[in-house]
């Protein structure tokens, strides 16, 4: 079975042909930087993260192109409470998403354009579509004109256009020849950012800035667009609407991750209920939240509890512990061997990732028993398996990212801990029990978990 995914537009699964053999090329539309990230917001990163090593390990020379929005309505109403320059909200909160992204083991992106540094590309698509009756300039703004691309608009989010209502991204619609046409570009208002255009000095429309910056570094035709299953309609609808009407092809395929929700509402920060990264990783540590937010299919919407969150974090501890335990018998492991043909099969088929983690828990359990029976010749394949497995979702404990995550002082720590364990071997030999229980304390009260093995004394920090 080839790669196949769901596509938004034609609301199946197609195989996944790309534009270029060997090649794909990924939009991801990236953070709107009014405000630092939620886990709704990192979970689409989580999500295409994880489709990008996919592809990658496929044998696919992977382009992944994730923009930032560092200039729209929100972030100059965010600025204006604040009393400070637009630049300021949006570089803050962009830092906050790149720390984010970083610390739950997202790899970068290939090119992470932001909207202000590609003015001179949407005057040009914008030129474009006046030039072929698409757009019109009307009171120092520019609009699409939806009535002459009629027959396609609606078709990525399945609507009609006469059933639409207005687009409501103006404080005035009379400059509208109609209230459906959306902003391309909007025009000159006193304290807010300014470019100058042939129309009039403005700042560009939210729709506008992620098409010309998907075609520069993508190609007028692409492989894949990706987001959030919110912005399907207007924002992704629109950009097909002002691509396609301009001459490119745009994307071949569209996908959207679900949303994640807290009972019946999706997380936002105009509902108040918020989770901020900072505030979950004082509970879980990265790559138990990574975890959580890979294991559901990426389409499925997740209704976050903090019960769910833990047990997601103990299920990638059972993992975890086997990869521990055998590779302290196993020291050269095979770092690239053989996927199961049932983890394959499932991230072919539209990404299935809670059935490939499925995969990863029954090869950790057959290694749990090979590890019980002293079968190092299992304990080594299995262990090779799982460490493979676990590479192309971002998990693997023993991977430099979580190693190394805990703290740039781990090498000093393990060096004192094994100091104290060897004083702790030495008064078990001589029978002192007492004095070897009074190190263990010791190194548990300093939130040190020490587990005896057959293979001597291993230590972990406390969760």
């Amino acid at each position: 079975m080839s790669l196949h995914l769901y596509d938004t537009s034609t609301r199946a699964i197609r195989e996944f042909v790309p534009v270029e053999a060997g090649r794909a090329s990924i939009y991801l539309c990236g953070a709107t930087v009014q405000a630092p990230p939620h886990i709704g917001h990192i979970r689409s990163g989580v999500n295409f993260d994880v489709l990008r090593r996919w592809m990658t390990r496929s044998g696919y020379d992977v382009t992944f192109c994730r923009n930032v929005t560092d200039i729209d309505d929100k972030i100059i109403r965010v600025a204006a409470a604040e009393g400070v320059p637009w630049f300021v909200v949006a570089e803050r909160n962009q830092r906050a998403f790149a720390w984010a992204y970083d610390t739950l083991g997202c790899l970068p992106p290939t090119v992470e354009p932001r909207a202000t540094g590609h003015v001179p590309e949407m005057v040009t698509l914008m030129q474009r579509l006046i030039e072929r009756g698409h757009a019109y300039a009307s009171g120092g703004d520019v609009y699409f004109n939806v009535q002459s691309y009629a027959s396609e608009y609606g078709k990525l989010s399945n609507q009609k256009l006469e059933n639409m209502r207005a687009a409501g991204d103006t404080d005035d619609e009379s400059c509208k020849r109609d209230p459906r046409d959306f902003a391309l570009w909007k025009g000159e208002k006193p304290g807010e950012p300014i470019w100058p255009t042939p129309w009039g000095p403005g700042r560009p429309g939210w729709h506008l800035e992620c098409s010309a910056m998907a075609t520069k570094y993508l190609g007028s035709t692409f492989d894949i667009h990706g987001g959030g299953i919110d912005l399907i309609f207007p924002h992704h609808e629109n950009e097909i609407a002002q691509s396609q009407a301009a001459g490119d092809g745009f994307a071949r395929y569209w996908m959207h991750n679900g949303m994640l929700k807290i009972g019946a509402e999706k997380m936002s920060k105009s509902l108040g209920n918020s989770l901020l990264i900072p505030d979950l990783l004082e509970r879980v540590r990265p790559v138990e939240l990574r975890y959580y937010l890979a294991a559901p299919h990426y389409r499925s919407s997740i209704d976050y509890s903090e019960e769910a969150l833990l047990e997601a974090a103990a299920a990638y501890q059972r993992i975890e512990g086997f990869v521990t335990r055998a590779a302290e018998v196993i020291h050269d492991v095979d770092a690239d061997a053989p996927l199961p043909q049932a983890f394959v099969d499932a991230l072919d088929d539209d990404l299935g990732t809670p059935q490939a983690l499925a995969v990863i828990h029954e090869v950790v359990r057959e290694g749990n028993v090979a590890l019980a029976r002293g079968d190092k010749e299992a304990v080594a394949r299995l262990l090779a398996e799982t460490q493979t497995m676990l590479d192309v979702l971002g998990l693997d404990p023993r991977s430099p990212q979580w190693r190394t995550g805990d703290s740039g002082l781990r090498p000093v720590v393990d060096a004192l801990v094994k100091v104290a364990l060897d004083q702790r071997a030495l008064a078990r030999a001589r029978k002192d029990f007492a004095a070897a229980d009074a190190i263990r304390d010791g190194l548990t009260a300093a939130g040190v978990t020490v587990e005896d093995t057959p293979h001597g004394a291993r230590w972990e920090l406390s969760r």
